[in-house]
Parts: C-alpha cells; structure tokens; sequence
C-alpha cells in the first residue's frame, strides 16, 4: 500500500510571485522509498481547517540533483496551494507519499534521442525533471522544449531553464511563448494550441519526423489540441506522451461532464470489498457517497488515492467482481481498461455487489 512519510522541509524557493518550490529531507531509512524516475510526481497530505487535504506535485529535480523537490502553484480559491505558499516553513512536518506516475522518461546513456516537449504553466514541472536528467544522463540526445506562460514574470524555473540552455548550448532549445506579453518573432506571442504547434513545424522550429518522444503536459485543451496536430504531422500516437494537470483545490484538467445519478443498485446500497495489501475489508455503499473511496473513507476504511480527478493512478485497482461506471478517466490506457483496471476514486457502482482488488498491478 502506498502510505505517507512525514519528512521535514528542508529548503523553500520563491519561484515566481505566485508559485514556491519545496525541497524535502528524506531519512536514511526512508530513501529506498523516494528513489524517482524523471516526471513522477509526490502526494502531500496536511491537515487544514480541520480537514484532511492531499494534493499531488510534480517532482521538479533532476535524478542526479541529490534533491527532491516539487513546485506548488497558488490556485485561484485553492486551499492546499494557498496553504503551501503562504504558510510553509523550514524544518516543517509534512505528510508526503513516494513517487507515483506514469508521466516518465528513463534516461538511456546509450541512446540518441530527439526529444520536444509542449508545456504550460506549472505543466513544466515534471518535464524539468526530464529534461535535467536527459541532459545529464544522454550525452548524445537533444531536447527542445516549448514553454507557455502569459508573461516573463510568471514563467517558473526561468533561471534554471535559461542556465540549462547556456550550459547544453548545443543540445537544448528552450522556446517562451507567451500570451500576454509582445515577442520579436509573432509565432512566439500568444497561447500553445494547434495552429501554432503547425507554425512550429512549418518554421522548422522542429522536426515532426525525427522526435523520438514528444511530452505535453498542461491544460486538457493544449493537450487535444496538440495531440491531434502532431499526429496530422506524422508523429505515431505510440510517441507521445501526455499528463493534464492534476485537478487542484476544486480546479480541473478540462471540461468534466456532468456526474450519472445513482445506479437502481446504487441507490439501494451495494457491498463493497476491496482486498488491500492481503488484507479484505468489506464495507457497503450508498447512494449518497460519490464514490467507493468516498464510502470507504465514510465507514473509517483507507484505500489509496489522491488527485481524486481520475489522472494519477494512485487509486487503481482491478475489478474482480461486479461492474462499475466511471465518471472520468484521465490515466488508464485501453490496455488497463480492457484487463478490468478501474479508478476507484471515479467508480460508481451498477451491480449489487463489487469486488476490487487493490494489490493487482
């Protein structure tokens, strides 16, 4: 089962005015269990007005940074994000789960790679991680990154990225679009959608054909809009990779459809089992509880979660028994989907009884 760790704050970074960067100190003990992979991201959980909050963040280190660290952007009503940029502190206890996610690139010292990424905003996070340790770790791979932010101020990591680019001069092109805010070149002012990707590519800003991955993380819109254009350019699904933001404090990945009403079965109350780490717990649902981790929790029973908005995985689990509707899914593959994997934390029950099955992997 994934659980949480209470590690200390270590180091905090004003990133931008409205985002922080937070480094932990991980134990000896615990270190194991903190090893990354490029683009995964933490779980942080904390108690604020008296309710039990958990957030994801994207790692933003490098695999060879000796650090772990996450960006936290404020979110307009957010309550985590509020709370992590107003009132964290040095030395400060908080809650963190290991390293989750799919979003990843492992880095190969042997393979030559032309690499490009479309990001916006705190999107960049995860893709940082990548292309830190691509650069560190692939002498003889290449990155361009395209970056969308509305203005200069509001671009995070601008430092960093901008000495990674002097440094690996040869090897990284980092591209700021930017909406709000005038460039010399026109292509570069306005937002990353598909018409300017095309422009791009037409402009041989790069180079559809050649790019072995290309990774979009952002808002859901970018990341249609941008799958479709590169796919019409002749980039292979099975070459892209994409992660949506992480529904934040009440925010979302892209429009959400409207919630199914209850089952007939549903509404009656449907007995739930869930066998986690070995263990069976058995425990029923109700027409009023949103969702089998929301029944659960109700009943005093921990299964694993933590975006709640169906993108981070954390809450899969392999349907044994029963059927279930889903009212969003952001992560699993058609793979996952097609062996009976469901996201519990958007499951909603259609027959009498389910059975789930949270240690299949």
């Amino acid at each position: 089962m994934a659980q949480f760790y209470p590690l200390k704050i270590k180091h905090i970074v004003r990133e931008t005015p409205d985002s922080v960067s937070v480094s932990f100190d991980v134990p000896e003990e615990a270190r194991e269990r903190f090893v990354f992979v490029p683009g995964q991201y933490l779980t942080l959980r904390a108690r604020i007005a008296d309710e039990d909050l958990r957030r994801t963040y994207s790692i933003c280190s490098g695999i060879d940074d000796g650090d772990l660290r996450v960006a936290i952007k404020r979110v307009d009503g957010g309550v985590f994000s509020g709370f992590a940029n107003d009132n964290l502190e040095v030395g400060m206890e908080i809650d963190v789960m290991p390293p989750l996610g799919r979003f990843t690139n492992a880095a190969d010292p042997a393979a030559r790679n032309d690499y490009v990424a479309f990001a916006a905003g705190s999107g960049v996070t995860p893709v940082l991680s990548i292309v830190k340790s691509v650069l560190a770790r692939e002498p003889s791979s290449t990155f361009t990154l395209f970056y969308g932010n509305r203005d200069r101020n509001s671009v995070i990591f601008r430092e960093e990225l901008e000495d990674l680019k002097d440094r690996f001069i040869d090897r990284f092109t980092l591209v700021h679009v930017l909406s709000r805010e005038a460039q010399d070149v026109d292509i570069l002012h306005g937002r990353i959608d598909a018409d300017r990707i095309r422009k791009f590519a037409e402009n041989k800003l790069f180079d559809p054909r050649s790019a072995t991955k290309v990774f979009l993380c952002g808002p859901g819109d970018m990341i249609d809009d941008a799958r479709r254009v590169l796919e019409d350019l002749g980039v292979e699904p099975d070459r892209i990779r994409f992660e949506l933001f992480t529904p934040a404090d009440g925010g979302a990945a892209s429009k959400k459809s409207a919630v199914p009403p209850p089952s007939a079965a549903h509404s009656k109350g449907v007995s739930v089992e869930a066998v986690l780490d070995g263990v069976r717990a058995t425990f029923t649902m109700e027409g009023a509880d949103g969702n089998v981790i929301d029944a659960a929790h109700r009943q005093g029973i921990e299964l694993p979660y933590s975006c709640k908005g169906g993108m981070c995985c954390t809450c899969r689990c392999k349907l044994v028994e029963g059927e279930v509707e889903m009212a969003e899914n952001y992560s699993l593959e058609p793979w996952e989907l097609d062996a009976g994997y469901i996201l519990s934390c958007q499951a909603r029950p259609l027959t009498e009884k389910v059975v789930l099955d949270f240690d299949e992997v």
